[in-house]
Order: structure tokens, then sequence, then C-alpha cells
């Protein structure tokens, strides 16, 4: 359950990082080394996000709330080195409203060719609901630009689901793919088979429940024009690179971390015509167009916008929080 008060806050049990692993993309490629940008932690993440308030344009039962009424409400509070983020799990939803208060940020600062690392103890989860953690384009229509989603699912989901959601003229038929993980979906044009997008399937225990019960862990997504790649690393996992774990050295190498989960190459996919500008993004809605129209198989009770409507209690797991997040160019 969510700690309503800091001086509850959880410390993770155990902390584990590794020497980096030697892996070069070619024969004659030399590693590249990205340099620290920006460490969010704690209550720099009011300074470094906007809270957004606009109608969720996924069709979510959610009321996006400003900073004011956030922390007001107690939906979003910091430590100095926590960050947390959460829904209203408190009050039914009137019929007249957008749906159960949440919150939806966006980062101030933009990026193109860069790498994010977010250590995370715990995700939302629960049925209804689809968190995300994601950059898309700044100032341009969807899907101009480009949207990467490094932490995205739906219900009681056990696994995490990264993809790619493009204009026209972008795929991942190449084979092979250097990754673990596997691929859902092949057509990343967000205009085609339902914006389903080229996703990547990654293992039980990175996402929800799972997750949370192993304390959380790292993500880390690289993009450059060779193309994108998305990492997860769970708290118990003894690979974890030590740039990674602790942010050493002010630097960070992909290259050494050993073969991504998702990898989406830039072999039928331009990434400059693709992607532009990307801001970065963590939101929690409910139901909508993912969650909503999975709701009846996915063994929730009811129907989707009556249960996050009529049943707050069931949201005391559907938060955020976050240790740190990393930027690096």
């Amino acid at each position: 359950m969510l700690p309503y008060l800091l001086t509850t806050l959880s410390l993770p049990l155990f902390v584990s990082c590794s020497l980096p692993i030697l892996t070069f993309p070619g024969p004659y490629s030399a590693p590249r080394s990205f340099q620290l940008q920006e460490e969010i932690i704690g209550s720099k993440f009011y300074d470094a996000f906007n809270f957004e308030t606009f109608k969720d344009p996924t069709h979510g039962r959610v009321n996006y709330v400003g900073q004011d009424v956030a922390r007001g409400n107690n939906l979003t509070y910091a430590s100095d080195s926590k960050f947390f983020m959460r829904a209203d799990s408190t009050n039914v939803v009137k019929s007249g409203s957008r749906g159960r208060d949440s919150i939806r940020i966006s980062s101030k600062q933009s990026y193109n060719d860069s790498v994010v690392v977010l250590e995370l103890t715990h995700m939302p989860t629960g049925c209804g609901t689809w968190p995300a953690f994601w950059t898309v384009g700044r100032g341009v229509k969807w899907p101009q630009g480009g949207e990467i989603d490094i932490i995205e699912g739906i219900n009681n989901q056990a696994f995490n689901l990264a993809s790619l959601h493009t204009s026209p003229g972008c795929n991942m038929t190449v084979t092979p793919r250097t990754m673990t993980g596997v691929a859902e979906s092949d057509e990343c044009d967000g205009k085609k088979n339902n914006n389903q997008g080229c996703g990547v399937r990654f293992g039980d225990g990175s996402y929800g429940q799972g997750f949370n019960t192993g304390e959380g862990g790292w993500y880390a997504m690289r993009r450059t024009e060779e193309g994108i790649s998305v990492w997860f690393w769970a708290r118990s996992d003894f690979s974890v690179p030590k740039d990674v774990c602790y942010g050493e050295g002010g630097s960070v190498q992909p290259e050494f971390w050993g073969p991504p989960i998702a990898d989406f190459p830039a072999n039928n996919c331009d990434m400059r015509s693709h992607f532009g500008s990307h801001i970065i993004v963590f939101d929690l809605t409910f139901c909508g167009d993912w969650a909503g129209n999975e709701y009846p198989s996915s063994g929730c009770p009811g129907t989707c916008v009556d249960f996050v409507d009529n049943n707050p209690k069931a949201f005391v797991e559907a938060y955020w929080e976050i240790d740190s997040l990393r930027t690096y160019v």
C-alpha cells in the first residue's frame, strides 16, 4: 500500500550492481559515451515537470489535476530521495465528471539523441489502470514526431510492453533483431492496426504486481539515429551495470550493458524523419482506448468505468514511487 506519510518510506532490501559487459554493435564501432545532463530526485520533479490538466486524449475515465490540487490532496509528495504520484483512492467518482483524479506530468526539457535511466520502486497496478512512462514529440500533431513507450501496460498485466508509434513508413520487419524480448508486432505506423504500434514484450515481473513485489528496478532507453533500445534490470538482478545503478562517473556507455530487451533498429525506419525533439511523460489513466477495450477479457469484475467510478479503495496500489530519473546526451 502507498505510504501516506513520508516517515513511512520503505528502503530497498538490497541493491546489486555489476561490472559492465563489453559488447559492440559492429566490428569497427567504438563505444559511445553519453554525458549526464540532469538528475531528478525527490522534489526536483516539481521544477522539472509540468502537471497537465487537459482531457485525456486516450479517452480514459480520468481527471488530470494540476500541481496545486495534487499536492493539496496528497496525490503527490516528495522526500529527499523519493517522488510519489498517485490516483485518488478515497472518493466515488461523480457521474458527470471526467473521471478519477490522477496525474500526468511532462518534462520541461526536451531531448533528441539521448539515454534516459529511471530507477523505480513501484508502478501503478490493478484493474482498470493504464500507466505509462514514455516520450513524445513536442508541439507537433501526433503521430508526427513519434512516440516511444518505455513502460506501458493495463489492468493486471504481468509484463511490460515497449513500443514505437510513428508516422507512415516505419516498420521492424528486419531480422534478426539483437534483443532478448519477443516482438508482438512490426508495424509502427500509428494509423494502422488500431494504433497497436511495433511492440516488444518483456518477461513477467517487468510490470505490475510482480515488479512491485520485487521492489522494482531500473529501466533505460537509448535513442540515436541508429535505432532505439530499451533495457530492464530487476532490483535483484546482479547484472545491473554500475553506471545504471549508481550513476557513477557522470556518463553511461550502453554498449557495455549487454543486449537490450527491446531493439528497434533504423533499417526500415529513418529515425531522423520519424522522431523529433521529445519530452518525457509519466501518466496514469483508467479504461480508455486500451485498458477499457481489453477489460472484458482481463478477469476484472463488472465494467471498467463502473469499477473505476465506484471502487476507490481498489486504487491504493495505483501509484508511482520514483527513486530517480537521469538523462544523458
